[in-house]
């Protein structure tokens, strides 16, 4: 029978990407029962360049075989994986994600906070319809697939706000989603084990995933 695949985005501000959130994060959900696999999407690449790529990826990844294909991103591999389950397609079909897990993400390109993600992958300079067309809040339809959001209010360096937006808007187009925001943590804390709170967010998606059918 064919598995459902989850893609690990490490972050790194699309500058480079952190090892700690790549194969770790992808043996932890192995071990709760879903196959995963960690993609070192391009970086220091301007849009739509690293989404093109996680989209070839994601359908890589369904031509292998998988009945389902979700992403699992941390920082600006958040800002990915949410464009990549949330974003319209063009061109090839199938590289559209079916679910999203979304670590300390970066959100909003139309916010003042994120402006180190920001310039990198849309420019120092960009036009608001860029802006605009690369914000998850603004992205979400009643079509979105289920996303999962875990962040820290105190998160110096991803603001935590722009993810109540994006919330809101899930909940106003009715996707199924769960948000997560523990009140304390640094930022890029992977896995977080030994971080109090923000230590349970792998026990808490992987409850999640399983309430969808996707983990054991």
């Amino acid at each position: 029978m064919p598995e459902n695949h989850v893609i690990v985005l490490p972050g790194g501000g699309y500058r480079m990407l952190a090892d700690h959130e790549g194969e770790p994060v992808a043996e932890w959900l192995r071990g709760v029962g879903v196959a995963s696999s960690v993609f070192r999407y391009p970086v220091l690449t301007e849009h739509p360049g690293p989404l093109e790529a996680v989209r070839a990826e994601i359908r890589r990844v369904r031509a292998a075989g998988a009945s389902r294909v979700g992403v699992l991103g941390f920082s600006a591999g958040g800002h990915a994986a949410g464009l990549a389950a949330l974003a319209p397609e063009e061109g090839e079909p199938g590289g559209v994600a079916d679910l999203a897990i979304l670590c300390y993400p970066v959100v909003s390109m139309v916010a003042p906070s994120h402006s180190g993600s920001r310039d990198v992958l849309l420019g120092e300079h960009p036009s608001e319809q860029l802006r605009q067309a690369t914000s998850l809040e603004l992205l979400v339809t009643p079509a979105s697939p289920p996303v999962f959001v875990w962040h820290t209010a105190d998160d110096e360096a991803v603001d935590v706000r722009p993810v109540y937006d994006l919330a809101r808007a899930l909940a106003t187009a009715g996707v199924p989603h769960a948000v997560h925001v523990h009140p304390s943590g640094a930022h890029g804390l992977g896995l977080a084990e030994g971080s109090g709170l923000p230590s349970r967010w792998p026990d808490e998606a992987a409850a999640w995933l399983r309430d969808l059918g996707w983990a054991v």
